[in-house]
């Protein structure tokens, strides 16, 4: 069977469609663990990525391009579309919260208002240390400050842990030129 007559089978047959979910979930991991979505995690993305690939199972023609190109464009304009309506003035109310109460119930140790200045000190942190860092970089530094450990960091990014923690050591030299020694 074809791939196009598999995408064309997808539509009507569960089974051929997670066959087809299955071969293209590396593409969707892959296109989301290239954006960084503020306020929200990797799987968000990637969640965003499989709509683009339902889409493009339900709108593909055949004669045109192929289902592989096809599906690579809807899940990038998919993910990219998910992250310009994040930075909307829309959704900067629910960018911007301040949680009164943390997850496991505790209450937060900052005031609204620390929690605030703590928030904005952050984004203007990564916002200065993107401009320094590859993209691998970046991520794996922004996960490791979000408490995740190298394992996670790996199979968030489908990368091995080694090229994980090779990355970290990186950002950490460049931001120990870029900040000074952090003694560390």
């Amino acid at each position: 069977m074809t791939e196009e007559e598999l995408v064309v089978l997808a539509r009507t047959d569960k089974a051929a469609q997670e066959e087809l979910f299955n071969k293209y979930t590396p593409l969707v991991k892959s296109v989301a663990a290239r954006f960084f979505l503020c306020g929200g995690e990797w799987q968000d993305l990637a969640q965003e990525g499989f709509v683009g690939l339902y889409s493009a199972v339900n709108s593909f023609e055949t004669g045109g391009a192929s289902f592989s190109t096809y599906a690579y464009t809807c899940v990038r304009n998919a993910v990219a579309d998910a992250v310009k309506k994040s930075l909307g003035n829309k959704n900067s109310a629910l960018n911007n919260f301040v949680p009164i109460v943390e997850i496991g119930g505790e209450i937060s140790p900052y005031s609204p208002e620390d929690e605030i200045i703590r928030r904005e000190s952050r984004a203007e942190f990564l916002q200065k240390i993107s401009k320094n860092l590859s993209s691998l970089e970046f991520k794996t530094i922004v996960m490791r400050l979000d408490g995740m450990g190298a394992g996670e960091i790996a199979a968030a990014l489908d990368k091995s842990v080694k090229s994980v923690n090779n990355a970290t050591a990186r950002a950490k030299c460049k931001l120990e030129k870029l900040y000074g020694q952090t003694g560390s």
